[in-house]
């Protein structure tokens, strides 16, 4: 089954000083199950590489690699339900990009695959399971 993967993990992916065992096997399941991502994710990837590459953690090349690698690895969601993705921001008081995750897992049924503490503690509560390796 496929993991909805939000920015926080793909970044610690990205950031190999970031990397710990939870994130390798995030990575591995991500590889072998796919990873399903809102259209947002590319958005949200490209600002974290860039400044990142700004802070000098990354180098442009090494930036331009990972996007091709991650690339294969995600599906992109197009369908978001809009009214749910700002109740659910309102309702758990999440930014309208994470909930845009949170919706996104709830609707396909799938994991939720995030290292956000305020996402980690609204799926449970609307029945979204947090993936663990």
């Amino acid at each position: 089954m496929p993991i909805a993967v939000d920015c926080s993990v793909a970044a610690a992916w990205a950031l190999v000083d970031e990397w710990t065992a939870w994130t390798s096997a995030a990575l591995q399941a991500a590889t072998v199950e796919g990873a399903i991502v809102p259209s947002l994710f590319w958005y949200e990837i490209r600002n974290i590489l860039v400044v990142n590459e700004r802070r000098g953690r990354i180098e442009p090349a090494q930036s331009a690699q990972f996007l091709a690698d991650v690339d294969p690895l995600t599906d992109v969601d197009l369908g978001p339900v809009e009214t749910d993705v700002l109740a659910l921001a309102r309702t758990h008081n999440l930014t309208v990009y994470d909930a845009s995750y949170l919706e996104l897992a709830s609707r396909l049924g799938l994991p939720l695959c995030t290292l956000d503490t305020q996402l980690i503690q609204a799926a449970p509560k609307i029945g979204v399971a947090v993936w663990q390796p």
